[in-house]
């Protein structure tokens, strides 16, 4: 028997937009030979086109799924190749059947919430796959984040592109979505500074001693110029210290503070975020294909 690795099968989840499970299934009856797999799998009509699921899926949409005592959210990014698929009513359907299915689970993990059952009883990845053979292009459930509460959680998509979760105590709904709607435009990194990660912070300090107006510096005046603009980022990034955006005379701690809530935890998701597009030249791959 072939050694199926999963450098293997990766590539030929990469190559297939398939599941994991699938494609190990493949590659075992191909005995490890990918492009037999790919051929069996094209035959099967589980892969329309081995080069489909090569093309970037960096559009999509955010679904967000929201238990009914709002104490629990779940928000996944389901990719597609085109912004036209991304508003196609069978795929924001898949969409927002993966959320729910996440929700259902409380599950994150994208590899484990693949092989989940949906409320119409089939599975995540063969929902998915049959998508990909309707629509025709490569559609990928991307990531996924839980936010739990004691209090309450709030979420906000805007425009199906970006999607926020924030967890509160006190405070009620309305709150909540005007956290998540400040977390949306202004994408902080924490909630607090004493949660930016050390390793960060050194960085930071490393590359403010760095800059030219630092040089020729007396070591005490550079480490108090240092630290000031270190408590510059700090505020910079850390949610609560951000001047809140439908008031920045406030900052969103303060807002939430006076409406008698406490921010615990936000999760914020872009869709495409990290994904390097492919910019086609769509002339060049005509003459290239008349060539």
């Amino acid at each position: 028997m072939a050694n199926i690795t999963a450098a293997l099968v990766k590539e030929l989840r990469d190559r297939t937009g398939l599941g994991m499970m699938e494609c190990k299934k493949a590659l075992v009856a191909a005995e490890g030979d990918i492009e037999r797999a790919i051929d069996d799998l094209r035959k099967s009509g589980q892969a329309a086109a081995a080069k489909k699921a090569g093309r970037t899926a960096a559009e999509g949409v955010i679904a967000i799924a929201t238990s009914d005592d709002n104490k629990v959210a779940v928000m996944v990014e389901v990719n597609s190749e085109t912004d036209f698929v991304a508003r196609d009513a069978g795929f924001l359907e898949f969409a927002n059947k993966v959320a729910q299915t996440a929700l259902t689970n409380k599950e994150a993990d994208v590899e484990k919430l693949a092989e989940l059952n949906t409320a119409d009883g089939e599975t995540v990845e063969a929902a998915r796959n049959n998508l990909v053979q309707k629509i025709g292009e490569n559609i990928q459930v991307r990531r996924a984040a839980i936010v739990e509460s004691d209090g309450l959680v709030g979420s906000y998509v805007h425009g199906g592109k970006i999607g926020v979760l924030v967890s509160l105590t006190g405070g009620d709904a309305d709150v909540a979505k005007d956290v998540a709607m400040h977390v949306a435009a202004v994408s902080p990194q924490v909630v607090t500074p004493e949660q930016v990660d050390e390793e960060l912070l050194e960085r930071e300090k490393e590359i403010i001693r760095a800059q030219p107006d630092m040089e020729g510096k007396p070591a005490e005046i550079m480490e108090k110029m240092v630290q000031g603009r270190v408590q510059r980022f700090l505020k910079e990034i850390s949610l609560v210290e951000q001047p809140f955006v439908k008031d920045p005379s406030v900052s969103v701690g303060d807002f939430a503070k006076k409406a008698g809530a406490t921010i615990e935890s936000f999760a914020r998701l872009e869709v495409g975020e990290g994904i390097e597009k492919v910019e086609e030249d769509f002339a060049a791959e005509v003459m290239a294909q008349l060539k």
